[in-house]
């Protein structure tokens, strides 16, 4: 199967749902040249940008005396910085939020990039597996951490419930739910339980569950075991209880990150301290959902930079993302976290073709 895809160009808001900027910029053209090859140098290399530079490779016909003025203007503004004298200068958080959503050109991918994405979701797999497999694309193509939440689905159907004995009081219990979602576990039990006993629960619970929203039949179910007697209801709110977190009534939603270790190779993310913090955060995933749950809304691309995630540990990172749906009910963002200084131009269309692609392919697997 082969995915029709659209990469856009920045002039189509389809791709990028804008932040309204706290702050308006009287910026003429060549502060904004100049701006955007501050930014384009320093996120290639990591390095403050010096006026010697500038004006050998920002293409404007002017004295290095002009450079000057208008980079201090651009300092006094606040969006750029002097991180030590005479050493160049490096965007700040406000210079990239105005060179994102005013001065950026974002590229196509590339052949090769596009290709390789569009084979990755051609094949036929588990909603699971092209799940994980987005997380897995993303991360190769930006060289990024990638980010994949799964939502709470509103609407899940179970298809297909089995009971198998592993021993006198361990049950396997086997749950297909939507189209292909299978999940196993093992219950443990008060008592042994026969076959036809558990022939029996297995009929209940699948006379009442199998082509039905889960929800929904939950309570009737619930309502029609109170009349049996207890060693039934016992193993049939155990199998609930699984099914339950299958389903989606968990505390939280489900978090998924590929190339962690990428966040290596950037010199500002790699000192001790941040690791620790950044590897916190990804352990405890809380937080990272929280932030990928404001991309939900998104009609496109959502982009966080620095502090505007509302966290201080992530104030030299930035978080990209974009929601995902089936049925055209959104059920998930994937996203990547980077350094501030990262290639926006290539990571948005990254990020809008993962999130597009997976939608798709999820809304065509059977």
């Amino acid at each position: 199967m082969v995915y029709q895809f659209t990469i856009y160009r920045f002039e189509s808001s389809a791709i990028y749902d804008y932040k309204p900027m706290t702050q308006s910029y009287d910026l003429d053209e060549r502060a904004q040249t100049l701006l955007r090859y501050l930014i384009q140098s320093y996120t290639s290399d990591g390095q403050p940008v010096g006026s010697k530079s500038l004006a050998q490779h920002s293409g404007l016909d002017v004295s290095s005396a002009t450079i000057r003025n208008i980079m201090a203007r651009l300092e006094d503004m606040g969006l750029v910085d002097s991180p030590h004298t005479s050493a160049g200068r490096i965007p700040t958080q406000a210079g990239y939020r105005l060179f994102i959503d005013s001065l950026l050109e974002v590229r196509d991918l590339g052949k090769s990039a596009q290709r390789l994405m569009n084979e990755a979701f051609s094949e036929d797999k588990t909603s699971t597996d092209l799940i994980q497999t987005a997380s897995n694309m993303i991360s190769q193509v930006t060289h990024l951490t990638g980010l994949i939440s799964v939502s709470k689905q509103a609407h899940v159907k179970v298809r297909h419930i089995e009971f198998m004995k592993l021993s006198d009081r361990r049950i396997l219990v086997i749950l297909v739910v939507n189209a292909d979602q299978v999940h196993n576990k093992v219950i443990q039990t008060d008592r042994e339980y026969s076959d036809l006993e558990l022939t029996e629960i297995e009929r209940l619970l699948s006379h009442y569950l199998i082509g039905n929203d889960f929800k929904q039949a939950k309570n009737q179910l619930l309502a029609e075991i109170r009349q049996h007697r207890d060693d039934v209801n016992r193993i049939t709110e155990s199998v609930l209880e699984v099914m339950g977190a299958v389903c989606g009534e968990t505390d939280e939603d489900a978090l998924l990150m590929s190339g962690e270790s990428n966040l290596l190779q950037f010199a500002e993310l790699s000192d001790i301290k941040t690791l620790r913090e950044l590897f916190e955060i990804f352990n405890q995933k809380r937080d990272l959902l929280h932030i990928l749950d404001g991309c939900s809304e998104a009609k496109g691309v959502e982009i966080f930079i620095g502090s505007e995630s509302g966290y201080s540990v992530l104030s030299d990172c930035a978080v990209i993302g974009a929601p995902y749906s089936v049925n055209n009910e959104v059920i998930g963002v994937v996203g990547v976290i980077g350094p501030t200084r990262i290639a926006y131009e290539k990571v948005i269309p990254a990020v809008d073709l993962t999130a597009r692609l997976l939608t798709s392919a999820l809304n065509t697997s059977k």
